[in-house]
């Protein structure tokens, strides 16, 4: 069957009206232009197989990533206190350790830097204050605020401080044997020792 061409569309307000055949016939009615067709309904197929959704993939946050492990670093050692030794006596260990302590308060040392520890008779502040309790006299040591005097026996019971003074003024060499390497752990900088060399390096088994 053959195709009859479409007569073209023209709006009347470009042409004008259009006049009326002579032969009376009546004009041919103006076909609508065809508008957009409509989305074909899609047919109905064969399911496929249905893939997974893949996982969303989250970047960790503040989480370094793993890497080789190397050596561990060992920590930096604590640097071992210097030793110092003042020749004295039994009998003027004391003195010495008094003027000990007097040299490192002018030199800017705060006095509660010091701590004394003898290994004979007590120094006298200790005497007096242990008069007022050993609660009272311990809590002096708790508080720092000043130089203090320990004997050798309950040394242990004392904390580290800066600067720890020995004074060897008499007890055995057992007593002079334990206060010398409790001395030196509870020096953070400095210990000073102050009686006969000859007795300090034979109770320690070698020079200070």
């Amino acid at each position: 069957m053959p195709l009859i061409p479409e007569e073209p569309q023209i709006h009347e307000s470009a042409q004008g009206p259009r006049a009326t055949p002579a032969s009376g016939r009546t004009a041919p009615t103006p076909r609508p232009v065809p508008g957009p067709r409509p989305a074909a309904p899609s047919r109905p197929g064969r399911p496929g197989p249905l893939r997974p959704t893949p996982p969303v993939q989250r970047t960790p946050r503040d989480v370094a990533k793993p890497g080789p492990s190397g050596p561990a670093v060992p920590a930096a050692a604590a640097a071992a206190p210097q030793i110092q030794l003042i020749p004295a006596s039994v009998e003027s260990a004391l003195d010495s350790a008094e003027e000990a302590v007097d040299l490192l308060l002018e030199s800017g040392r705060a006095p509660g830097d010091v701590l004394v520890i003898t290994t004979g008779a007590q120094h006298p502040w200790a005497d007096h204050e242990l008069t007022f309790g050993e609660a009272s006299y311990w809590a002096q040591h708790d508080a720092g605020d000043d130089v203090f005097y320990t004997d050798a026996a309950v040394a242990s019971r004392a904390a580290t401080r800066p600067v720890v003074v020995v004074a060897v003024n008499g007890g055995s060499d057992a007593v002079a044997a334990t206060a010398l390497p409790l001395a030196l752990s509870r020096a953070g900088a400095l210990l000073i020792v102050c009686g006969d060399p000859q007795r300090i390096n034979s109770v320690l088994g070698a020079g200070v």
